[in-house]
């Protein structure tokens, strides 16, 4: 039976939305893709129900979840989206149940796990930034990643550089204990994070969805190893 995935939604006016791309990169790689309603009440229920967890890209995250006050440069946030992807993440991090986060993604599973984020890289981080939200096509790659050695994103890649895209302007800044960075950019910005003790537990700041339309092997790869991770072992 295929392994079923729970994707999380952006929220707009009442709408849920997701792109195409999430679920087709779910379902070519074997997984069966169920979109996800922002119910705090059922929490647990999807906890329990789900194989895998796919915390999608979006708009901003609310500061006061870690504790800050929201500076200007802070975007649109949906506190009811925020809450039920935490609690959500929560969660599966308890049951050990894999998770795989893209761009906003990484940032919501950083800050479930205890750690924080930059507002705004481009008025908060101290040194000179890449471009991060490109301006090229989405499934153009427009930087490079330096990847760490002995991590589960170098298995799975098998590479020491990859070229990613990029659209963002909040990104991760201090990680939880039980996690470690496994992937920066050229201008030392955090760009992927996994959890050490946990089977698997990844965070990405790109997206590998959109660069699949173009063959990516590497993006092929991250979404093979999710599904692959959240098979049920019999």
């Amino acid at each position: 039976m295929k392994p079923i995935i729970g994707v999380s939604t952006n929220l707009k006016d009442q709408v849920l939305s997701v792109s195409a791309d999430y679920l087709d990169a779910i379902t070519s790689s074997g997984g069966l893709p169920i979109v996800l309603p922002n119910l705090d009440e059922e929490v647990h229920s999807f906890a329990l129900l789900l194989d895998g967890l796919l915390l999608t890209g979006g708009g901003d995250v609310d500061p006061t979840l870690f504790f800050e006050e929201p500076i200007p440069h802070l975007g649109n946030v949906s506190p009811e989206r925020d809450n039920f992807e935490i609690a959500l993440t929560q969660a599966m991090l308890n049951l050990n149940k894999p998770i795989l986060g893209i761009c906003r993604g990484i940032q919501i599973l950083n800050i479930a796990a205890g750690g924080n984020i930059y507002q705004d890289i481009y008025s908060q981080f101290d040194k000179p930034l890449l471009q991060h939200t490109q301006l090229a096509p989405r499934h153009h790659a427009s930087h490079f990643i330096q990847i760490e050695k002995a991590t589960k994103l170098h298995g799975i890649v098998q590479s020491d550089l990859v070229k990613v895209n990029s659209f963002h302007h909040q990104a991760v800044k201090k990680i939880p204990k039980d996690f470690e960075i496994c992937a920066i950019a050229n201008d030392g910005l955090i760009e992927a994070i996994e959890s050490k003790e946990l089977d698997f537990v990844l965070g990405i700041q790109w997206h590998p969805e959109g660069m699949l339309k173009k063959n990516d092997s590497s993006s092929a790869s991250l979404f093979q190893a999710f599904i692959k991770a959240c098979q049920k072992k019999e």
